[in-house]
C-alpha cells in the first residue's frame, strides 16, 4: 500500500474550494492543493438526478495525515455530505514524495 494519497473533493464555488485548499495546507494536513473548474457534475441527490457546476479540489498528503484531512474537509465543507475520496499514489518522483512528507510533518 502507498504511503501517499491524492484526496479529492468538490465545492459549489471557487471561493469555497480555495478556502478548503488554503485551510488544509495552512494546517499542514496537505502539502499542496489544486483547484480546478468549473467542472460539470452529474449525480443523484434526494431521489432526483441533477447537474451542477462545481470546483474540484485535489490535495496531496500522506496516509498518516489522511484521517485528519478528511475530518477537516467534512467539518469545513459547505455541504452536509461532501464527497471526500483518496486515491493511492502508485508512482511519483522520490523528491516529490519527500517534499510531501516534510511538509505535512512540519519539518
Amino acid at each position: 500500500m502507498s504511503d501517499y494519497v491524492q484526496v479529492s473533493t468538490a465545492a459549489p464555488t471557487r471561493e469555497a474550494a480555495v478556502r478548503l485548499a488554503e485551510g488544509a495546507t495552512a494546517a499542514r494536513l496537505a502539502a499542496g492543493a489544486q483547484v480546478a473548474g468549473p467542472v460539470l457534475s452529474v449525480y443523484w441527490h434526494l431521489g432526483e438526478q441533477g447537474t451542477s457546476e462545481e470546483w474540484q479540489v485535489l490535495l496531496f498528503t500522506t496516509t498518516d495525515r489522511y484521517p485528519r484531512l478528511e475530518a477537516y474537509l467534512i467539518d469545513a465543507h459547505p455541504w452536509e455530505n461532501p464527497q471526500v475520496t483518496a486515491t493511492a499514489v502508485v508512482h511519483a518522483s522520490a523528491d516529490y514524495l519527500a517534499w510531501i512528507r516534510r511538509t505535512v510533518e512540519g519539518a
